[in-house]
């Protein structure tokens, strides 16, 4: 029987099985790019965890969907504010700990999964950061109607740019990596 995948008596790789079944090669999966238009997606429709739709809704409208708003700011304000006074320290070592590994297994190694992890993660630490200093904003000056209806406005914006920046550097990047590495694994 020969010609067959496995062979009675044959030992099974399974790791070259596996990486055959799956690309691992990031910026040549299709999974890379779902992955980074959900997370940018996800991340400017949730404004400091408020959906997008209830601070238009807010906007327009003002009443019920306005209290529902700024409800949900200073229950998701206290939530980042308590993360980050409570292990701010510990996360920033090991965010920057994660990232300058990232960095270092990406480009210097040239690991393309390590690549792709860190055009992710930075991007998205810059926002956690923009992300706790909108909620200082907020707790401080304990905002609420419009002023934060605006505030939300410009953290969202911020995020977008982010976003859109994050997104050219990485299908920049990600086009020249496709480019310069041939099919066959070289």
């Amino acid at each position: 029987m020969r010609g067959t995948l496995w062979q009675i008596g044959d030992p099974v790789d399974w790791y070259s099985t596996v990486f055959e079944l799956i690309d691992m090669r990031s910026f040549s999966n299709l999974w890379f790019w779902i992955a980074l238009a959900v997370m940018w997606s996800s991340t400017s429709h949730y404004v400091l965890g408020v959906p997008w739709d209830m601070v238009v809704r807010a906007r327009k409208g003002g009443g019920q969907a306005m209290e529902d708003v700024g409800t949900l700011a200073a229950i998701n304000t206290r939530r980042v504010l308590y993360i980050s006074r409570e292990s701010g320290l510990l996360l920033t070592g090991v965010i920057f700990f994660l990232l300058t590994g990232s960095a270092i297994l990406g480009w210097y190694y040239h690991r393309e999964f390590a690549q792709a992890v860190l055009l992710l993660a930075l991007p998205m630490s810059v926002v956690w950061v923009l992300s706790v200093r909108t909620a200082a904003q907020i707790e401080a000056g304990a905002l609420e109607g419009d002023v934060l209806i605006a505030l939300l406005m410009r953290h969202r914006l911020l995020v977008q740019i982010i976003g859109m920046m994050s997104i050219f550097v990485t299908a920049m990047w990600g086009m020249y990596q496709n480019m310069t590495t041939s099919a066959l694994g070289g």
